[in-house]
């Protein structure tokens, strides 16, 4: 059984993964399959040279992701062409690397799973929500960046109400690790029941 984990930026995904890490249950996370993709070597990688050049790499031949947005972000045609090339190669990894676990059920992290339609692959759905005002206290304090680049980051994603609606399970991180873990371990072990259903 594949169940989605997503949350707005800061809003706790990677300590959420973690308590489910210590019960045991394996993951995906969409982003860390996003960057293989583009590994060196990788043919995706190969096909964005072509296409934008050499000065889309950094030194050691990595894919430059920063100078990768500001080209496609000003163009909406290459970033068509990206999404074109990199999320089916996205997805099927995701998926092999679902299918390679054997566990009652396997999480699939993705920040925009409602977003990119990647719920569809799930059994159920599970998001982690905070207020707005703690996800940019937090976002701020982490990532170091203005209050205005993460309200933007928060706008660009789905909208919380949605999010909220969308959600089979919702977990509340708006106070301390304790009151997570309470709530990912009562989750952990209603999803094992509904694993065997």
């Amino acid at each position: 059984m594949i169940v989605g984990l997503t949350g707005g930026i800061a809003s706790g995904k990677s300590t959420a993964v973690e308590l489910f890490s210590k019960l045991d249950t394996p993951f995906v996370d969409a982003d860390v399959v996003a960057r293989e993709v583009v590994e060196p070597g990788t043919p995706a990688l190969g096909s964005i040279v072509n296409r934008f050049g050499e000065q889309i790499l950094t030194s050691e031949g990595h894919l430059n992701r920063a100078a990768l947005r500001e080209i496609i972000f000003s163009d909406t045609s290459h970033k068509h062409w990206l999404e074109q090339l990199l999320h089916p190669l996205i997805r099927e990894s995701m998926l092999s690397q679902l299918e390679a676990f054997n566990a009652p059920y396997v999480l699939l992290v993705a920040p925009l799973l409602f977003e990119n339609k990647l719920e569809t692959l799930c059994a159920k759905t599970v998001t982690l929500d905070i207020p707005e005002h703690i996800q940019l206290e937090r976002a701020c304090n982490r990532d170091g960046s203005s209050e205005a680049t993460i309200q933007s980051i928060i706008t660009s994603q789905i909208p919380r109400k949605d999010r909220l609606e969308k959600a089979d399970f919702i977990l509340d991180n708006s106070r301390d690790e304790a009151y997570l873990a309470t709530q990912v371990t009562a989750l952990h072990h209603l999803l094992l029941l509904q694993a065997q259903l």
